[in-house]
C-alpha cells in the first residue's frame, strides 16, 4: 500500500530526547496519540511509540520510547513520520477525497480526448491537481465541481471540462 507522511521530525527541544514536529496530518491528537507505533521513512529509524505529547507555542513535541537524550533525538531529525494509505478512514462526503485517492488518476475531458495523469494535489487557498502531460508542461487545474464534474475512482480516471485556455 501507499505510505503517507502525518509527520517530519525536526530538531530536538531540550535535553532529554523531545523533539519537534512538522505536523502533516488533519489529526494530530490521533496520529500522534500516547502508546502509538509509527512508521519511518527511512524504516530504519522505526516504528517510533510515541511516549509523550504536548503542544508548545504552536508547535508539536513528543517524545519516544528509547529515546532519552538530545544526541538519539537529533540523529532522528529530517526523518519522515508514515501510516499506510489503508490506515485512513473513508470520507462520508461523496464529493470529498483523500490527496492519495486522486494522485495516480488519468484525466481525460468530457469529450474522451487524454489530458495525463494526476501527480499532485495542492492546498493554496484553493485545492489544485497537478497534472502531467505528455510532451507539455505541466497543468494545474482548480479542483472545483465545475471543471472536474466526474471522478471514477473505481476505473482509475478523473474528467475535466476546461474553460478555453487552461490546457
Amino acid at each position: 500500500m501507499l505510505q503517507l507522511v502525518v509527520g517530519r521530525i525536526g530538531r530536538p527541544h531540550g535535553v532529554r530526547g523531545e523533539v519537534s514536529v512538522e505536523v502533516r496530518t488533519d489529526d494530530p491528537e490521533l496520529r500522534f496519540a500516547v502508546g502509538t507505533s509509527i512508521a519511518t521513512d527511512p524504516a530504519g529509524r522505526g516504528p517510533l511509540v510515541v511516549a509523550g505529547r504536548r503542544w508548545h507555542k504552536g508547535f508539536l513535541l513528543l517524545t519516544f520510547e528509547g529515546v532519552a537524550d538530545r544526541d538519539v533525538a537529533e540523529e532522528l531529525r529530517g526523518t519522515m513520520l508514515v501510516i499506510d494509505s489503508a490506515d485512513v478512514a473513508p470520507i462520508d462526503d461523496p464529493d470529498e477525497f483523500h490527496d492519495h485517492q486522486l494522485i495516480g488518476l488519468t484525466v481525460e475531458t468530457a469529450a474522451g480526448e487524454p489530458v495525463g495523469e494526476i501527480t499532485d494535489v495542492l492546498h493554496h487557498g484553493q485545492d489544485l491537481l497537478v497534472v502531467r502531460r505528455a510532451g507539455a508542461d505541466e497543468a494545474l487545474i482548480p479542483f472545483v465541481k465545475a471543471l472536474v464534474p466526474e471522478i471514477d475512482l473505481e476505473g482509475g480516471r478523473l474528467v475535466v471540462d476546461p474553460p478555453e485556455g487552461l490546457l
